[in-house]
């Protein structure tokens, strides 16, 4: 199964892109599913021209970005808090491409206040079946981040382990639990 991590803090000195780093280890640790992260700041998209339908229908700069979300079988979306919702950022990249009928996400929300971006969290959950998503009901909000992990994502304070762990365990029973079976699928 492929699991993609999208970081969706466009600022250079992003603290919800430590959290995401440090998912991307853990989960890597945990699994033998390929896990890997897509960071909004390395896509330069511009604002939403046309839904990519296909990775032969994306501009040859995007393509690299295409192949991955298409072949994402679950994703973890990433995002700070912004005016008490999700990154633009991360809004925009995934309009550029078609619903994730029946896929399973992960919710991620974090901040460097004592709320951890809980408002963002409650905005993903009507975004993500906007998607035609399946959101695994246990989200990791991770407030005071930036005292939680370090730039590397390095987990600094370990009274946030079991956080995480329950995380990750809930994600990966939905994703292992929605992955499409071959011979189930619908032609």
């Amino acid at each position: 199964m492929n699991i993609e991590i999208i970081s969706g803090s466009p600022r250079k000195t992003s603290i919800s892109y430590r959290v995401a780093l440090h998912l991307k280890a853990a989960l890597s640790e945990k699994t033998t599913h390929h896990v890997d992260l897509i960071d909004v700041r390395d896509w330069d998209l511009g604002l939403l021209q046309e839904v990519w339908t296909s990775v032969e229908r994306t501009p040859d700069p995007f393509k690299p970005l295409a192949k991955r979300m298409f072949a994402a079988d679950a994703f973890i979306l990433v995002t700070p808090e912004y005016n008490g919702s999700y990154s633009p950022a991360l809004q925009n990249l995934m309009d550029h491409f078609p619903k994730q009928a029946r896929k399973p996400f992960g919710i991620v929300t974090s901040s460097v206040g004592a709320m951890g971006g809980i408002r963002a969290s409650q905005q993903m959950l009507l975004f993500i079946p906007a998607l035609f998503g399946v959101a695994s009901p246990y989200m990791l909000i991770v407030p005071q981040a930036d005292k939680k992990f370090d730039t590397e994502g390095r987990l600094v304070e370990e009274s946030f382990t079991n956080a995480i762990h329950t995380f990750i365990t809930e994600f990966l029973w939905l994703a292992e639990t929605l992955k499409p079976q071959p011979e189930l699928a619908y032609n």
